[in-house]
């Protein structure tokens, strides 16, 4: 992991088309179209599956807003940054590193197979870190080039 590989800013919000809103009046952010799909996730306590539902920014750097979960880490910030979003050529790997120094693994996004493609882990400092499998980043180029899922 190094600091290039760091590609967006995380903030959960209660309001996403509010929040959305704002920092395009503001800083005259663009956005992608909304995210919503059912993620199968391993927490403390087990598996579930969450319907996770964010926002990209189509304007660089990028803003990643998220839809607040109740009972969940997904919960808005004090500081507003929820999380730094880090490209990962090995989820499984990174996520070992990462609790050896000290960041505690909360939540992790799996496939069907059961291997990560996400994960969430949260140090004694500073906001969350989200690990994100390098495989994805071609697809979500295309999709913040366009802003649209189809296009």
């Amino acid at each position: 992991m190094k600091p290039s590989d760091q590609f967006h800013v995380g903030i959960v919000v209660d309001d996403m088309a509010a929040a959305a809103a704002e920092l395009s009046e503001v800083f005259g952010h663009q956005w992608c179209e909304e995210i919503e799909v059912p993620a199968t996730v391993r927490l403390p306590g087990g598996d579930t599956v969450l319907d996770l539902k964010s926002v990209y920014s189509m304007s660089t750097p990028r803003v990643e807003l998220v839809q607040s979960i109740p009972g969940t880490l997904w919960q808005p910030a004090d500081s507003g940054v929820h999380h730094l979003g880090y490209w990962s050529d090995d989820v499984a790997a990174d996520s070992v590193e990462l609790a050896r120094r000290g960041h505690t693994v909360e939540a992790v996004g799996t496939r069907p197979d059961g291997t990560p493609y996400w994960a969430f882990h949260r140090g004694a400092t500073g906001p969350r870190i989200e690990l994100v499998t390098r495989t994805l980043q071609p697809a979500l180029e295309r999709f913040w080039a366009t802003g649209r899922r189809n296009g």
